[in-house]
């Protein structure tokens, strides 16, 4: 009986090394790669066999370092791409020549201008509103009418919020919200694993369907590589679930790859939705574990900002739909009443081609204009110079600043570059934790026990300004003292980094770091 179940076991691998050796995933990668290893020879056999060819490269390599100095942009990406040509001056100047010559992320970001003038006029900013705001706080005003007039994302009142500290909460709350669907379920998620708490999900999903009730379901094309199968948006369809795979990862060489749609949203009905940093995967609600205890967070908004979070979603699917729709449909009216007691609330978007870093401009809002404190939860810390002279100028004018991040990373080389900037923080005053059960993934920020941030926007590079994020901005919510509480209470579960602790890294992790630093901004 015992052989015969070894005789099993062993067949299941042997199976399973086949499928992954000869599945599409492998397929993809290896001509992905043999693309790259063909631009990298092709490079080589220029500069070895054309010396005219080579030198005509490195004046083309000067004129781009010129332009890349004179564009607008983040400094760290252009020193980055400088230090790219210089080291590698005939396969950096291709690299970013090819770069730059992407059909597709133009493509990508005339589509997107042309989704956010259609839906505009469902975005307005109630006067009202905003005459409030200003009299409450002028400073949380200004960045209202950024958000507002630059971005269409308008401010507003009459919205409950409800915080998640844990995803276990936030899974058991989805579940019931969804059971009460009547209309319509618009889901939009970076990670869909098959489990326990996506098959929950489904299976709601299908008898919504049966019920009447318009699904749709899109996810990130990263999933195809080991979540899902390439072709589970018809598995889906073939249920009644209008289903699509937002930038499907194809055997072709390209920057628009690297753009991924980050964010976490569920609208139900126009009348309530849910976003922040929890996945459909079970080790969100700490059912398989990966890393020791997942801490996560999310929040449920009902109310008048619903609409806001169903209008990024829609502009989302209709990114690749050639025929229009009516958005009129799946938006609910807002009051003449101010709810006086819950607040402002401003859901935000961020995108890789608006030219706007929005997640971390409201961060950076939060640190200028803080008086006491800001708290932040994150899983990573990939800082650009902004954020590191933000951060540091916050305590250095008596803010108290405190970081929670993982003690147990999911990803180390992101652990120890994000070591790198530990000393540099601590020395200023930063005071820096780390969680020691397990791994933060959440995404927070809390400020004066008045402002908090709470959505799917990490402290690197990828979160501020590569991928597809989303967020709430929160004042003078009760749920603000909700999201402090648990700050305090999860900070009592950390260890404090101290400048010993940095010094007394290993020679390993240190060199890995810093080599990491290099490319920082490309990752």
């Amino acid at each position: 009986m015992k052989e015969s179940k070894a005789v099993d076991t062993a067949k299941r691998a042997r199976k399973g090394v086949v499928q992954v050796l000869y599945g599409r995933t492998v397929v993809v990668l290896l001509l992905i790669l043999i693309q790259a290893c063909m631009m990298a020879a092709l490079v080589n056999y220029m500069r070895d066999y054309a010396v005219p060819i080579y030198m005509a490269l490195m004046g083309i390599g000067t004129i781009a370092v010129i332009y890349i100095i004179n564009q607008k942009g983040n400094p760290a990406f252009k020193i980055t791409w400088i230090l790219c040509i210089l080291i590698f001056p005939v396969f950096g100047t291709v690299f970013y020549l090819f770069v730059k010559m992407q059909i597709g992320t133009k493509y990508l970001k005339r589509r997107l201008f042309k989704l956010r003038e259609d839906t505009s006029i469902y975005m307005k900013q109630q006067p009202e509103v905003f005459k409030e705001l200003q009299v409450s706080k002028p400073a949380n005003a200004n960045l209202s009418y950024y958000l507002s007039k630059q971005l269409d994302f308008p401010t507003y009142r009459n919205t409950e919020v409800r915080y998640f500290p844990v995803g276990e909460k936030k899974f058991l709350e989805l579940l019931r919200q969804l059971r009460k669907a009547q209309n319509f379920i618009f889901m939009e998620y970076f990670i869909v694993e098959r489990g326990y708490m996506w098959e929950s999900v489904l299976k709601i999903l299908e008898q919504k369907v049966k019920e009447g009730v318009e699904v749709r379901f899109m996810y990130d094309g990263m999933c195809s590589i080991s979540k899902l199968p390439y072709n589970y948006p018809r598995v889906l369809r073939m249920k009644g679930i209008r289903c699509k795979m937002f930038n499907p990862i194809k055997p072709v060489l390209s920057t628009q790859q690297n753009n991924r749609d980050h964010r976490k949203i569920c609208v139900i009905d126009g009348k309530v939705a849910f976003t922040g940093g929890i996945n459909l995967g079970d080790e969100y609600i700490n059912r398989k574990e990966r890393f020791g205890h997942w801490k996560d967070t999310a929040i449920m908004l009902k109310g008048e900002a619903v609409q806001s979070f169903t209008m990024m979603f829609l502009q989302m699917w209709n990114l690749d739909e050639r025929i229009g729709e009516s958005f009129q449909k799946y938006l609910t009216p807002l009051s003449k009443e101010n709810g006086r007691d819950l607040g402002f609330v401003i859901p935000y978007a961020d995108n890789p081609f608006d030219d706007e870093n929005v997640g971390e401009e409201v961060y950076l809002h939060i640190l200028n204009h803080a008086k006491k404190y800001v708290h932040i939860m994150t899983p990573y810390l990939i800082l650009d110079n902004e954020m590191i002279t933000t951060l540091t100028r916050a305590v250095k004018s008596g803010i108290e600043v405190i970081i929670i991040m993982p003690h147990i990373p999911d990803k180390k080389y992101a652990f120890a570059l994000a070591k790198t900037y530990y000393a540099e923080l601590i020395e200023a005053g930063v005071k820096i934790y780390e969680y020691t059960p397990g791994f933060v993934h959440a995404k927070v920020f809390v400020s004066d026990d008045d402002t908090a941030a709470v959505g799917t926007i990490n402290l690197d590079y990828r979160s501020l300004y590569l991928h597809f994020e989303c967020g709430a901005f929160i004042y003078r919510n009760q749920v603000v003292a909700e999201i402090e509480k648990d700050f305090q209470s999860t900070l009592a579960k950390c260890q404090e980094i101290t400048m010993k602790d940095v010094k007394g890294r290993s020679i390993l992790s240190k060199v890995t770091g810093e080599v990491f630093r290099i490319v920082a901004p490309l990752m």
